[in-house]
């Protein structure tokens, strides 16, 4: 038989291990609420900042330094995915109003056999647009890069911007930030396997961005400057 007073003291035990959970669990669920609320803050804000700037063809007036259209996925036989080839026959149709004399192209080249800009000039040159009207960023790795290297090497002051419009956000306010007076046209509205995803995803993407933006790390790669329209 257990001596008196054991149960007395596993009680105090046990109650003094269910204080500390709650206590723990109290500050772990703090924190969460709080990063939640600063993500969504972080996404409103990147919105709010830019849905000005989300135009339709119709809205452009002027002259800009260029198109300049991001890359995404690219399929193994050579072609634009689906998504990118939306965002190309986009930048075509500007470039065919004269919206523009030359296109930007800005995305992922970081392995011999992964060439997403490679892609994307291949595209448009098939379509009619002569190579010295096309320019390639090929570290273009994140939508933050992009926009740093728009500025830094390509000296980009003003832009109009081609993605699809969810992701039309984050690259207007990435630009901004770097000193280039952007527009966005988003690319033709579709629909796309995983948007739910995508969705989300960015969402955490443009918190990501927000505080990169505040903090301003280097891109992974820089280089000599390339001036646009001085082929």
């Amino acid at each position: 038989m257990p001596r008196k007073g054991t149960g007395s003291i596993l009680q105090k035990v046990i109650s003094k291990r269910k204080r500390i959970f709650l206590i723990v669990f109290s500050v772990l669920a703090g924190i969460g609420v709080l990063l939640g609320l600063l993500v969504l803050f972080f996404d409103w804000r990147v919105r709010v900042t830019t849905e000005e700037r989300i135009l339709t063809i119709d809205d452009l007036t002027g002259e800009y330094d260029c198109i300049f259209v991001l890359g995404c996925g690219v399929r193994a036989d050579g072609t634009p995915s689906k998504m990118l080839r939306d965002r190309l026959e986009t930048a075509l149709l500007l470039y065919e109003m004269g919206v523009s004399e030359y296109i930007l192209c800005s995305g992922d080249n970081g392995k011999v056999d992964y060439n997403e800009v490679g892609v994307m000039k291949k595209y448009l040159m098939d379509k009619g647009v002569p190579e010295n009207a096309i320019y390639l960023d090929h570290a273009g790795f994140s939508t933050y890069e992009s926009a740093c290297r728009a500025k830094a090497i390509f000296g980009l002051t003003t832009a109009v911007v081609v993605t699809q419009e969810y992701h039309m956000y984050r690259a207007l306010y990435t630009l901004i930030d770097k000193g280039v007076d952007a527009v966005g046209v988003p690319a033709i509205d579709a629909r796309y396997n995983g948007q739910t995803m995508r969705d989300l995803r960015e969402i955490v993407a443009r918190c990501k961005d927000y505080i990169y933006c505040i903090f301003d790390p280097d891109p992974t790669y820089l280089g000599d400057p390339i001036e646009i329209g001085k082929k």
